[in-house]
């Protein structure tokens, strides 16, 4: 009896890259609805992000 061989998985997709310009669109806030969900993306004033919900 020969075995069949298992064809590999496909290798992931490599994740999306959105830079922090694209989403704050030249402000410094920026919302995003995830499901249900609304958070907020905030570039603080030492150029940090902060994502709250």
């Amino acid at each position: 009896m020969t075995e069949t061989p298992v064809p590999p998985e496909p290798a992931p997709a490599a994740a999306p890259t959105v830079t922090s310009e694209e989403l704050l669109q030249g402000g410094r806030e920026a919302t995003i609805l995830h499901g249900a969900e609304v958070y907020r993306l905030r570039l603080t004033s030492k150029d940090k992000l902060i994502l709250t919900k």
